[in-house]
């Protein structure tokens, strides 16, 4: 298999802390100043899986990235710089404990519920008579709080949101006025690319200054669902399954070897073989989503080359 890059230990100059997510880890240095790294880590079902997958990293820092760019017109972001290709760095943020999740479907999680025969999700009401996949008459937004590594995020009402003062009801209008604007702006892209977008999450955090921004990964493959836009309306028509671009099909595949992240459940051995078709399908996500080819990065010694990379960047600041 080839090289991957599971977890870091990194000691950069000024460092203070380091906090580890499900994929990245975060370093916070002096002068308000983040640096994230994007591992090769696959998280599913709010479970990281015990190996990597080959270029996940560069692709979702690689993407976010130029989505970030594609967006800073809507709502300003954290991002300052991309010194490898799986590092970003940028202004830290006090993050907002709530995952904004918008959805355009009814697909993954919503369809996995309304199959249980709920029609509120997050105190959202979805009409009677869908079937998976079909589009919803408008975006809906259905909040989950975010989890530590490890933990289920859970999914979470406006009015509870409010009601436990997680954000208080400006700043949470502001939150859904940009993750509205967000998602019809990544519906567009999406659409030049032949695929719907078909749901999503943001991530927001506040400056020192008190400006709110986005943060994280934005219209990733791990944060986001796509389906191809030729043939979608056939395949459903003929409740055929929707072709797909996200995570989804490594969670289909640990569904079909029964795992779901639920208690006493083992995560299914992962061949080499496995992988390697999981890592040809992300750059096959990175491909279609930004219309661009990817130039795979020199693992020979990944954790090395971040290093160098990042101490560069930073040299030249100071």
């Amino acid at each position: 298999m080839s090289n991957t890059i599971i977890n870091t230990n990194f000691k950069f100059p000024g460092q203070k802390s380091v906090y580890k997510g499900k994929v990245r880890e975060v370093y916070t240095l002096e002068d308000d100043l983040m640096v994230m790294v994007a591992t090769d880590r696959l998280s599913a079902f709010d479970v990281v899986m015990p190996k990597g997958i080959p270029y996940k990293g560069q692709i979702l820092n690689q993407i976010a990235t130029k989505m970030m760019a594609d967006t800073a017109d809507i709502v300003p972001n954290w991002l300052m710089a991309t010194p490898d290709p799986n590092v970003a760095v940028g202004h830290a943020c006090e993050p907002y404990k709530v995952e904004m999740v918008i959805r355009g479907y009814l697909s993954g999680h919503a369809a996995r519920e309304y199959a249980k025969g709920k029609r509120d999700l997050c105190g959202v009401a979805m009409p009677d008579g869908m079937k998976e996949n079909d589009k919803f008459p408008t975006p809906i937004l259905t909040p989950a709080t975010k989890a530590e590594m490890g933990d289920h995020d859970e999914d979470i009402s406006r009015e509870e949101i409010l009601e436990r003062g997680i954000v208080s009801e400006e700043e949470y209008v502001q939150l859904e006025k940009y993750t509205r604007a967000l998602f019809e702006r990544g519906t567009e892209i999406a659409a030049k690319r032949g695929l719907i977008l078909v749901d999503t999450k943001y991530e927001f955090g506040k400056t020192k200054e008190g400006e709110i921004v986005l943060i994280d990964e934005i219209h990733t493959p791990d944060s986001s669902r796509y389906f191809y836009a030729d043939g979608y309306q056939e395949r459903q028509d003929k409740g055929e399954v929707q072709k797909q671009l996200s995570k989804e099909f490594v969670r289909q595949w640990l569904i079909s070897n029964n795992f779901q992240g639920l208690e006493g459940q083992v995560v299914p051995e992962m061949s080499d073989a496995y992988i390697e078709s999981v890592s040809e399908r992300y750059i096959e996500l990175f491909e279609n989503i930004t219309g661009e080819k990817f130039i795979k990065g020199d693992i020979s010694n990944i954790q090395e080359r971040i290093e160098r990379n990042v101490l560069n960047y930073l040299s030249t600041r100071s």
